[in-house]
């Protein structure tokens, strides 16, 4: 299955996020969001099924709006990345984002974020579950294509009209 910058758009309407943020990171240059960005991406390509393609423009798209911004949420996601790069830097002595698949997988599971809690405020493992791993699976199951996947074919936010719901799955 393949995700597109549409589908992204689409969990971001979904979620409530407009374009003010958007506009933020074009007034910046995008600096703001640049490092985030790559490493959302990095951690897209270990968290998401196999079976997708097209996950790093969709993860750029979506990134590019929810990680920018001066709200609380873009800067959570900002330290939550900063976090993973610092604990990366020493125990790989790589950013996250430079990392093999493999090493990112085994520095998510060996900080804990597999098995944390998602807690906004809480230790570093429940934050980076919190603002990366479960923002990105969120952006996924929101969007059309992630929808569908699971099952979903029509979610929250995305029109489809009662016809949606008299017919079965595509199949």
């Amino acid at each position: 299955m393949e995700l597109s910058r549409r589908d992204a758009i689409g969990a971001l309407a979904a979620i409530g996020v407009g374009t003010g943020a958007a506009a933020y990171a074009v007034d910046t240059g995008g600096d703001a969001a640049t490092a985030p960005v790559e490493t959302l991406v990095a951690v897209a390509e270990v968290v998401y099924p196999s079976e997708l393609s097209g996950v790093e423009p969709f993860v750029e798209t979506f990134a590019e709006r929810r990680a920018a911004g001066d709200d609380d949420h873009a800067r959570g996601v900002r330290a939550a990345v900063e976090t993973m790069d610092d604990r990366a830097e020493a125990w790989y002595d790589a950013a996250f984002a430079d990392l093999a698949a493999e090493d990112r997988d085994s520095l998510l599971r060996e900080m804990g974020v597999d098995t944390a809690a998602e807690v906004p405020d809480g230790s570093t493992a429940e934050r980076v579950r919190y603002y990366v791993v479960n923002d990105l699976l969120m952006a996924l199951y929101a969007s059309p294509t992630g929808g569908e996947l699971v099952g979903l074919e029509n979610p929250r936010g995305h029109p489809g009209g009662t016809d949606s719901y008299r017919r079965g799955p595509r199949q």
